[in-house]
Parts: C-alpha cells; structure tokens; sequence
C-alpha cells in the first residue's frame, strides 16, 4: 500500500520546491497533509492539481502518517521530528538539528544509500553546500582515496529563504533604477553588487557555521573520517545555485583525464568540460543533477586535481535529495503495509 505522507513547512520555499519535486517525480501516496506554523492556516497549497487546506503544527500533526518531509528551523524539528518518529513515521528532516546526531543517518542517496537502514524513526537531510560537494567526490575517492580537500562556495541568496532572496531582488531593482540600495536586514550586508563572506553565524574558531557544517558533514557521509577538509563560505548575488571551487588532494595517483571519465559514470554527476563548456549556476538552476567542469590537475601537491562543482540548492541541495531519501524507503514501507 502506498504511505501516507506529511509536508512539513509547506508554504516555505523549500517545502514549495518539496511538492513541486513529488508531482513532477510522481511519487506514489495514499494520502498527503501539509503543516505550517500557527500563521499558515486558513491558507491553501497546489499539489497535483488541486488545492490542499494547509494545517497548524501541532503534536497530534503525525496520527497515520507514514513518511513526513520536513523543512523547518532546527529548533522546530528538536521539537517536532522526534513527535512524528514516537507516532511511526520515517522523518526525512531538512533542517541542522539531528545531522550530526549519532544515531541519525546523513544521507546523499548517490553516495551512501545503505545508511538509510539504519534509521531510528529519523534521517537528516544534509546542508546544501555539502550535498553537490558529496556527490562529486565520493566515485573520486573510491578511485584513489581523498586525503584532503579545500572548498571555497559561490551560494546563492535562496540558501537564506524566501526573504533573503526578496531583499536581493528590491536591491538589484533598486541599483537598476539608481536608487538607494535598501538596507540589508536578511543578509549580514548588502548583497546586490558585492559578495558576502561573513552571511552566517561566526564560531568561537573563526569558521563560520556553513563552513562548520560543510567540514563535518562531508566526512560523516563519506564515512572516513580521516578526510582533511577546510572550507570558506561565501554568499554571492545569485538567486538560486551554488557553485564551488574544490581543491582535492589524494593518496593515490588520478589524471584529470581518468577523473573525467569517473565522474562521466557516476549517479547524478554531469561533466561539462572543455569543448562542453563550464557548469554554470544559471544553467543549474532547475536541475536535479550536480555539475562538475574545470577538472585540471593541481601541480603544487603530489596527486591533486581542481574542480568547479554547481548544483540548484533548492532541489538537489534540499528537496530532490529528500524526495530521493524517501523513495528509497518506499519498498520497506510497502512490506509494512500489505494490500488488504
């Protein structure tokens, strides 16, 4: 029987992608529900051609619901996913919280499926820098074994939500019209004609959350620990997209040429390169594949290559990945649930 499903944070932008992503997949559900905070109610979402009412938050949201897809605050899923998972579903979760937990399996489905089983009622959705970055590395590292890699992230203003994306858009209008730039309230500053190096939340070490995020995640997935990675994180005026400058260090030897051929191979990895041209983040954006181009070896280490890696953050990066996640539960859930 198919599972009954629950959109957790419909209305955010994320969740809008999430059911764009499900009709568009037809991803197969008995029933579905969309939650929002307290604010939403009264107000009603399109999915697969009708409208659906959207529903407040609440504890008793979970009561027959098999797979929830949750895009929430970290604050709200320490709350709520652990409610959901005691009621019986599987919480694929979008936000920080439970990424580091564990007991909680980080997925990238191209990468490391199988960890899928070990679930406890919840599975984290990785940050989006994290996921493109994955995927192009992992078929890389079971070649010659990464020893360190060194990021440097292009991310776009929807990373920061559908108000920070807004704030872009009045102040890239405003500068066209030559006119006062509106002040930066979403962004840590203006973001329309400059890049921000400093849009997240500062650490004690001096590395910002994303690059914390980015550093931890990438080896929890990979499941080596002795992975070296060191990033920097930086926000750039473009609405939707990530790109990143990856430089990777091996044990073993890997020509650009035979890492091309590789990543040519690989799940959800398109090579544009030479005569192909460059990934670009405009041409990423609606598109569930990660982009990998500029592939050159690096001449100052012993076995190193360079990569320009570009993703859409809102689908690959956020909600295809856990629409991914949550087919891959699919066959268990269809055994739990036996057609009468």
């Amino acid at each position: 029987m198919e599972p009954r499903l629950a959109i957790v944070g419909a209305t955010g932008l994320v969740g809008s992608v999430i059911r764009r992503v499900l009709e568009e997949r037809k991803f197969p559900y008995r029933s579905v529900k969309f939650l929002a905070s307290s604010k939403s109610p009264g107000r009603t979402v399109a999915f697969n051609g009708k409208d659906h009412p959207v529903e407040a938050l609440s504890a008793d949201s979970f009561k027959d619901v098999d797979i929830v897809l949750s895009s929430t605050p970290a604050s709200v899923s320490r709350e709520f996913s652990p409610i959901a998972a005691k009621a019986g579903a599987v919480v694929v979760d979008n936000s920080s919280a439970w990424r580091m937990d564990a007991n909680t399996p980080l997925v990238v489905p191209e990468v490391n499926a199988d960890a899928i089983a070990k679930h406890r009622g919840i599975i984290a959705n990785p940050n989006c820098a994290t996921i493109q970055l994955v995927v192009a590395l992992k078929p890389l590292h079971d070649a010659a074994k990464i020893k360190r890699v060194v990021i440097a992230t292009y991310q776009s203003s929807s990373g920061k939500g559908a108000s920070a994306l807004a704030e872009l858009e009045a102040q890239t209008a405003a500068l066209g019209r030559g006119e006062a730039v509106p002040a930066a309230k979403v962004h840590k500053h203006q973001l329309a004609d400059n890049c921000v190096p400093n849009d997240w939340t500062p650490g004690e070490d001096g590395y910002t959350e994303e690059e914390s995020k980015i550093m931890a995640e990438t080896r929890k997935i990979m499941g080596d620990d002795a992975i070296r990675v060191s990033a920097t994180c930086v926000r750039v005026p473009v609405r939707i997209g990530h790109g990143e400058a990856v430089n990777v260090e091996f044990e073993r030897p890997l020509s650009a040429d035979e890492a091309r051929a590789i990543l040519r191979k690989a799940p959800g990895v398109v090579v544009v390169d030479g005569e192909d041209g460059v990934p670009l983040q405009l041409h990423a954006a609606g598109r569930d594949e990660t982009f990998v181009g500029r592939i050159r070896r690096d001449p100052t280490v012993e076995h190193g290559l360079n990569l320009w890696v570009v993703a859409d953050n809102l689908r690959k990066g956020a909600a295809t990945n856990a629409v991914q996640i949550a087919e891959c539960l699919l066959p268990k859930l269809r055994e739990r649930r036996p057609v009468a």
